[in-house]
């Protein structure tokens, strides 16, 4: 589970001083100094973990730092991005790259890392040093030192220079600055892995070199952590209202939609999330989104696809190009978007590739297909059902959305329906129906479902632990039955497939 345990800490920056080597009396010109460090765990798993260090140089500007400190509980880091990392023993020393190498005064940097631990204990470093000096989080100035006196300086007076010095004054126009190579917003291009590529294989850029478009705030309902799956570890945030604030599009978040959240196992994430908005004038709009965060960044990077009313004044989104950034305050139960327009944005140095942990089964983002007839039944569900939310005729064709409002599950899996979620369905000479929503076992399981495709032909799959009694859910060899009438809803029947 994400946002395991934050603890900031002071840590330490370099004291340089130049000596002038003169003979006699000398002082030293001297260099402020200060630094304030936050390590922040982001991220925690069996045998793993994520974490973020943020670096602050508090003194007199540097150029190339080297931020060291000590494990002392057998942690070991395994991969990291945005600095040069080495290890010997428990000592780990961290050093920047090219374009994080300047630290002016009050200038920040950070960089992340994944790590092993022992699974018993793993505490935060305290001896942080910047270049080899530890520092307290406030600047110090070294008092100036007086060498001891040594042999007296010459009497004789220095000789006429021969040639005058030259008379042309000083320019009064001084150079040009040195270009920085820090890139604008000191923000990578995120690469994500070949299998989860949110439709940007060459690279997520920088969501604030955009146009911000507008900023969200959904409010939450349950936060339910289903465990670890054959993908990884799912988090499911059902989405219960909220609201969209804009230059050009204002409104509100409706019921109905689900965030799916998948850490893998070397601690990076994965994004589904689906989303009802309502603008101020009743416009409804479908937004379904994908993203990716590196391990131990709480903050993902997200691609939001819109679809909403061809005839209505918000058709410029299905035809934008958009990122953006979600975040979750958990002290609020509140999920934040902001979202800019990037067209005209492409991506550039530096990235961060990402790569999904070898040998794990990759989650789908399309409907699973299969052929085949049914076996003997499994389970069957009666689904209550809100009322229909019509988006109408969009870019991928009608989109009428059904709202999950609940239900009961009887056969060898038993329970309810939870509310959340819904069937977010496509109408048209073929209807496609495509509903997400979760299973509450009677021992308290929790299992995540797609039912999905064309009447006749829908083919459902299931995501629940790995560990768990319902984890031959997870084979996903399974047929549907068309939902059949039921009271307040429809009832579905799940099958093995022959």
């Amino acid at each position: 589970m994400r946002l395991v345990h934050r603890r900031p800490l002071l840590a330490g920056a370099l004291a340089a001083a130049t000596l002038a080597g003169v003979v006699g009396v000398a002082t030293a010109a001297s260099a402020a100094t200060g630094c304030r460090v936050t390590y922040t765990v982001t991220s925690q798993w069996s045998g793993g973990f994520g974490a973020t260090v943020a670096v602050t140089n508090l003194g007199d500007p540097l150029n190339g730092w080297q931020l060291t400190w000590s494990f002392t509980a057998g942690q070991q880091i395994t991969q990291y991005w945005n600095g040069t990392a080495s290890q010997i023993g428990g000592r780990v020393t961290v050093g920047n790259t090219t374009w994080n190498a300047a630290l002016g005064t009050g200038a920040s940097t950070s960089f992340g890392f994944n790590g092993s631990w022992n699974n018993a204990s793993n505490p935060a470093p305290t001896d942080f040093a910047l270049n080899g000096t530890p520092c307290t989080g406030s600047t110090t100035t070294p008092t100036p030192t007086t060498p001891t006196p040594g042999t007296p300086p010459p009497t004789t007076p220095p000789p006429t220079p021969s040639t005058p010095p030259p008379t042309t004054p000083a320019p009064t126009t001084p150079p040009p600055p040195t270009p920085s190579t820090t890139p604008s917003g000191a923000e990578a291009t995120i690469v994500p892995d070949p299998s989860w590529t949110c439709g940007r294989s060459a690279g997520i850029v920088p969501p604030a070199r955009g146009r911000l478009v507008f900023r969200a705030a959904a409010q939450l309902g349950a936060i339910r952590d289903v465990g670890v799956t054959p993908y990884g570890h799912r988090r499911i945030l059902d989405i219960r209202g909220g609201t969209v604030t804009g230059d050009r599009i204002n409104g509100s978040i409706l019921t109905g939609g689900l965030d799916l959240e998948l850490t893998l196992g070397n601690g990076a994430t994965e994004l589904e999330q689906v989303a009802i908005l309502r603008t101020t004038d009743g416009t409804p709009i479908y937004l379904r989104t994908c993203g990716v965060a590196p391990a131990g960044d709480a903050t993902v990077r997200i691609v939001p696809d819109f679809e909403a009313p061809n005839s209505s004044p918000y058709a410029w989104l299905n035809t934008g190009t958009y990122v953006g950034t979600r975040t979750v305050d958990t002290a609020t139960n509140t999920l934040h978007l902001a979202v800019y327009d990037v067209a005209g944005v492409s991506p550039a140095d530096p990235r961060v590739q990402l790569r999904d942990p070898a040998g794990v089964t990759n989650q789908p983002w399309d409907c699973a297909t299969g052929s085949g007839t049914r076996g003997a039944a499994v389970f069957t569900e009666t689904v209550t059902l809100g009322a229909s939310v019509s988006v109408g005729a969009s870019k991928r064709g009608t989109r009428n959305i059904i709202p999950i409002t609940g239900g009961t599950v009887t056969g060898r899996v038993t329970g309810t329906v939870l509310p959340g979620g819904a069937d977010y369905q496509l109408i048209g000479a073929t209807s496609t129906l495509d509903a997400r929503y979760v299973l509450s076992t009677n021992d308290r399981e929790l299992i995540l479902v797609r039912n999905c495709g064309a009447f006749g032909r829908l083919v459902p799959t299931f995501e629940a632990r790995a560990a768990g009694p319902y984890a031959f859910l997870n084979a996903n060899t399974w047929l549907s039955s068309d939902p059949g009438s039921a009271p307040g809803g429809v009832s579905i029947t799940f099958y093995e497939r022959r």
